[in-house]
């Protein structure tokens, strides 16, 4: 009885110690998850608050930065080719029909004193400045060794009509140097204005005009990027001085002043051009009036009118013209 009493209060002792050894371990463990979470906790608040800050400092730098930015960028300054009055259709050019029509009228008021060019399709005459005769709307003359440009329009006009009546003088053409008629005379301008009516003829002048004078000068005037005005300078410079000339005055030119084209102001090169041009009509008594270009073209270039829009209003010679 005894021996068994001992072994029941050993199994209980045993179960009752387990249980609280159980007990203990679950407060243990309980414990220990406790602290681990305040502690994780913790770190990850420290680890919280410096990206903050750190994300409030940048936010505040990049203002900062923006103000010292705005404060410091320079006000725009106007260009200096802001005041120079450019076209107001930089795609219009001289080729354009209403513009050609134009140009011709004022070469016409030059070498003519008229504003009718198609009448001046039968001009001609001898003006004494050593070319012999000056002929036709852009004043063709009969001196090869001064132009030679009337002998290439009558031969060509006899290519497309063999029986003319100007025909018969190419021999003759090809001879004449200077002021000489010889081999003209006394039928050669009469048959000049006969020819003149003939419809023929007249492409033929324009044919010439355009090959040798206006579309040359037209297209370097646009590739030194001339406007309207600026082309039609060039192509009243070859039609006096020829197209060799002419490239002769813009040479002088480009000594002095870069061509639009290379960033110049447009203005201050076509000034430099007429300025040369002015030297190149001084070198012959005959060109000594330079109103063609003094109160012609430089008045529309000091008006800024660049595209030559019409009105236009200008004097040649004292006499005053007007396009409307």
């Amino acid at each position: 009885m005894n021996t068994l009493q001992k072994a029941f209060d050993f199994i209980r002792h045993r179960r009752f110690l387990s249980i609280g050894l159980l007990i203990a371990a679950i407060a243990i463990v309980i414990a220990s998850y406790t602290f681990a979470s305040t502690r994780s906790s913790n770190l990850l608040e420290s680890k919280r608050t410096p990206i903050a800050n750190e994300e409030q400092g940048m936010k505040a730098v990049h203002a900062s930065a923006t103000v010292d930015q705005t404060s410091t960028l320079p006000e725009p300054t106007p260009s200096s080719t802001s005041s120079v009055p450019m076209p107001t259709n930089t795609n219009v050019t001289l080729r354009d029909p209403a513009k050609k029509v134009i140009a011709m009228k004022l070469i016409s008021s030059a070498e003519n004193s008229s504003l009718d060019w198609k009448a001046q399709y039968a001009y001609i005459e001898d003006i004494g400045d050593g070319r012999g005769y000056t002929a036709g709307i852009i004043g063709f003359c009969t001196s090869l060794n001064m132009c030679g440009d009337l002998l290439e329009l009558v031969e060509y006009y006899t290519s497309v009509k063999p029986n003319n009546v100007l025909a018969k003088y190419i021999p003759a053409l090809k001879k004449t140097f200077n002021n000489t008629h010889a081999g003209l005379d006394p039928s050669f301008t009469a048959d000049w204005k006969a020819a003149a009516a003939d419809p023929l003829f007249q492409q033929a002048q324009d044919r010439e005009r355009d090959r040798i004078y206006f579309d040359p000068s037209v297209n370097l005037a646009i590739s030194d990027g001339l406007p309207v005005l600026g082309q039609f300078a060039y192509y009243d410079a070859a039609v006096v001085h020829g197209y060799e000339g002419m490239m002769s005055i813009r040479t002088r030119a480009l000594n002095k002043s870069k061509t639009p084209a290379q960033d110049a102001n447009v203005t201050t090169y076509m000034n430099t051009f007429l300025d040369e041009r002015i030297v190149e009509m001084n070198k012959e008594a005959a060109h000594e009036d330079v109103t063609r270009i003094e109160t012609a073209q430089r008045k529309f270039l000091k008006e800024g009118n660049l595209t030559l829009t019409t009105p236009l209003k200008w004097s040649v010679y004292g006499d005053p013209f007007e396009i409307k």
